[in-house]
């Protein structure tokens, strides 16, 4: 398939003008199949040649005015037009196929009861997948989908939908939107709906799932509605479309699609096991990032997907900040979360051989092969938090009025990155302009670190710059009281770099944490004082978010071999056992676990990194047993099941269904103490099967599959291999969990025969399945236990030698990058 380049879609939006698009849909065709016709009325300026695009398993017809087409020129996915100026219809009818991979139009049968639903993910070029299309961002048109489906089938789509006398559902015209925009989920949904501010509202679900929605109900109409009415409150262009229904969808390959009007989620979203506040909070999270895109992203769409952060980024900041700012009663702290976690997955992507600038130069995105790639924690994280900083440093009102203009100039439109900065410096007489050149056109991440000089009663603070962009933080003092606890002196504002060094009064202070309040983007050392200080009192300093940049310093000196592994892990033990901020407990356990346990220590000193888990959760239950914390019990007891060494406790909870002391195991406990179980070597199949028949689940299913993958037997391996490999069976989701219960620490030498033949395996199924399994097969299926020279060789040698999908390149570059950053304490 071709994959459409920049040069094309210029030639191609200055030739057309696209004015409607009709789609009908026919879901009736049975499990494997639809129908598509579409009729697309457009404008040639001039006469000349150009193509439309689809990706049918048959073109049945294509007429361009009333002049039949030749079927048989179809190239690919390009079909050539040959247009004289003027006006024209385009009219074709094809067969499609369902995808089982979460793109194009996805197809799941819920194993619970034997329901079948459909969506469409149409992002990037999936749209041809589903329908033809001049498909380019910059070719806006109003659609009309109708859609025939199986009788008691509820359909949604972009606009309020309503069924026909005849049966058909018919949607309501839509304003101009992007090809990739367009969403129909068809399926016998389970649906709540409501009114707000006029618009009809709607949550919508599996049926098997319908109990679990109705409990969480009403906190997701409250997080909709409250960030619905605060967005009104800072964007003067009201929402723009004519409902506002989230769909929480099967087998979903991304967090949340922002289609306009038909959000669309991953139905994990839908809690069927207890969670935490934190991960609550995430999906807040969601649902305001998906609405932020109503305005940035649907409102005024990019041009070209070199400006893919315009999307993502704001939404990534306006998340964060609007449910701090419109949910601050159910989560008093998002940018905690923020910090330790998105942020961290900034910092990673930008250290690797494959950063790129948050706004990468034009030239350096020449088609849709690469575009997807920058969908990272660079054009994510990295960008909301330049965000922030440009917050900081103009002022939000300042802000506002920037995007405020950007929306009016261009609604129901494009835009670029030059008119957006144009937009932001008509509100500001600050340099706007420089400082996107210096914070969005360049690469890497600064380090900043505080120099103490003088004595006595005055100080002076210089801070030391590793980098060249300016910043605006805070340097927050700290001063240790009799009884041993870190508290704040003062916040000073700084600007970075500083004309002169800021003047201090008094004792030195015991710690210095510069970027205190975590509103730039850069990493931090500390002087050798501030150090001491943080490294034995870090549980004795009263803000979260202080103690969030701390971690990070920590975990970013970690992966830069300044701070040993098992330091790390004797820090976590000395304050996490105290921790009070459930964010914190779960970010810092999470990397102390999956990074430090399982590929920064030796094999020699893993039993000791895992036992330092081990008593960090058994501290943590010990503090719960009271049940004044229900999140951070879960969280302990998830560890203490992930670091088991030996069968007997977690075995015990298994048989008898609950924690001593709670909780009662749920679904998600259960099958997690089996897929450990699995690895331990202490379940077998039956075990398995007869858990199976307990949770026939989807979720349950992958439960299985992951545990199956994890037992440590020669027969194990080899299904698990050939399912993932042999075979195109597998769903988007059971290839994620065979794949994640594969390789194990634990049976190192039993699968030692597969890390060679990992690499021609995955390219083959790249080759195959596209870029979302070749994603998958280079997050998952990835050997990251290999953590040894000749695992870094091979893989340079396939990188250098073998041709590849870019999806997969990319994502073998950075697992690649951070085997050799996890090499470096086994070489010491």
């Amino acid at each position: 398939m071709s994959v459409l380049t920049r040069d094309e879609a210029q030639t191609r939006a200055q030739l057309l003008d696209v004015q409607h698009h009709q789609v009908d849909l026919d879901l009736t065709a049975g499990d494997d199949l639809f129908h598509s016709r579409s009729l697309i009325r457009f404008t040639a300026r001039a006469a000349g040649d150009t193509f439309v695009e689809l990706k049918p398993e048959t073109l049945h017809s294509a007429h361009l005015d009333d002049r039949p087409l030749d079927v048989t020129t179809l190239d690919g996915n390009r079909l050539p037009l040959s247009l004289t100026e003027g006006e024209h219809v385009l009219s074709i009818s094809t067969t499609m196929r369902y995808s089982r991979t979460g793109e194009g139009m996805h197809r799941f049968t819920d194993p619970s009861d034997g329901e079948s639903y459909v969506y469409t993910q149409l992002f990037m070029e999936d749209v041809q997948r589903v329908f033809p299309a001049f498909d380019q961002p910059d070719l806006k048109t109003v659609f009309e989908v109708s859609v025939d489906a199986p009788e008691g089938w509820t359909v949604l789509a972009n606009g309020i939908t309503e069924q026909q006398p005849d049966g058909r559902w018919k949607a309501a015209p839509t304003p101009p939107l992007s090809t990739y925009f367009v969403c129909v989920a068809a399926g016998p949904w389970h649906s709540i709906r409501t009114e707000h501010a006029g618009l009809p509202f709607g949550i919508h679900c599996r049926r098997s799932l319908a109990a679990h929605l109705d409990d969480d109900a009403d906190e997701i109409l409250a997080v909709t509605k409250a960030c619905y009415d605060r967005f009104h409150e800072k964007f003067e262009e009201p929402y723009p479309f004519d409902s506002y229904d989230q769909a929480f969808v099967p087998e979903f390959n991304a967090g949340a699609m922002e289609n306009p009007g038909l959000v669309t989620f991953r139905d994990e979203f839908v809690f069927r096991s207890a969670v935490t506040v934190t991960e609550r909070q995430t999906r807040a999270m969601v649902i305001a990032h998906e609405m932020a895109h109503m305005w940035f992203g649907d409102l005024v769409t990019l041009r070209w997907w070199d400006d893919i952060w315009l999307n993502e980024s704001f939404a990534e900041y306006m998340g964060y900040q609007t449910v701090n700012e419109a949910c601050a009663d159910l989560f008093p702290d998002t940018w905690v979360d923020f910090g330790v976690t998105r942020k961290a997955w900034g910092y990673e992507a930008d250290q690797r051989p494959s950063t790129h600038p948050v706004a990468p130069d034009p030239e350096s995105v020449p088609d849709t092969a690469s575009a997807l790639l920058n969908f990272d924690g660079i054009s994510y994280a990295k960008g909301a938090s330049a965000l922030r900083q440009l917050v900081t440093w103009l002022g939000e009102k300042d802000f506002l009025a920037g995007i405020n203009i950007h929306f009016k100039r261009h609604k129901f439109g494009n835009a670029t990155l030059a008119d957006f900065i144009d937009n932001l410096a008509a509100a500001t007489d600050r340099d706007v302009h420089a400082w996107a050149d210096q914070w969005l056109r360049t690469t890497g991440v600064d380090t900043l670190t505080p120099v103490l000089t003088g004595g006595g009663p005055r100080w002076q603070l210089t801070v030391t710059r590793d980098g060249s962009r300016p910043h605006r933080i805070a340097a927050g003092l700290y001063d240790r009281d009799p009884s041993g606890d870190l508290v704040l002196r003062e916040r000073r504002e700084l600007d970075v770099p500083q004309t002169e060094p800021a003047e201090l009064t008094g004792p030195r202070p015991a710690l210095v944490v510069l970027n205190d309040e975590d509103l730039t983007y850069t990493k931090l050392r500390f002087d050798d004082t501030s150090m001491e200080s943080a490294l034995r009192g870090l549980s004795r300093i009263p803000d979260p978010l202080t103690r969030a940049v701390i971690w990070n310093a920590l975990r970013d000196m970690v992966r830069d071999g300044d701070l040993a592994p098992a330091e790390y892990l004797e820090v976590a033990l000395a304050h996490l056992t105290a921790e009070t901020e459930l964010a914190l407990v779960q970010g810092v356990l999470g990397f102390a676990r999956t990074q430090i346990a399982d590929r920064y220590v030796t094999e020699d000193a893993r039993p000791a990194a895992l036992a330092t888990l081990r008593e960090i959760a058994r501290a943590l239950l010990r503090r719960t047993e009271d049940g004044s914390a229900p999140g951070l019990r879960l969280t302990a007891v998830r560890a203490l099941i992930d670091s088991a060494t030996t069968p007997d406790q977690i075995a015990s909870w298994l048989d008898e269904g609950t924690v001593h002391g709670g909780p009662e195991l749920d679904p998600e406990l259960r099958w997690r103490i089996l897929a450990r179980l699995a690895v331990l070597g202490a379940t077998d199949e039956p075990t398995i099967a007869a858990e199976l028949r307990r949770d026939p689940s989807a979720t349950g299913q992958e439960g299985a599959a992951r545990c199956r993958a994890a037992l440590p037997s020669e027969e194990a391996k080899a299904a698990a291999w050939s399912a993932l490999f042999d075979t195109d069976a597998l769903s988007n989701y059971l290839f994620t969990a065979t794949a994640q219960g594969f390789w194990q620490p634990e049976q190192a030498e039993l699968v030692r025969q597969y890390v060679p033949r990992f690499y021609e395996a995955a390219i083959a199924l790249a080759d195959r399945r596209g870029p979302a399994m070749a994603e998958a097969a280079g997050r998952y299926a990835f050997p990251s236990y290999a953590v040894d020279a000749e695992s870094l060789a091979l893989g340079e040698h396939h990188l250098a030698s073998a041709t590849m999908i870019p999806a997969l390149r990319r994502k073998l570059v950075d697992q690649l990058d951070d085997l050799r950053r996890a090499l470096k304490p086994h070489n010491t």
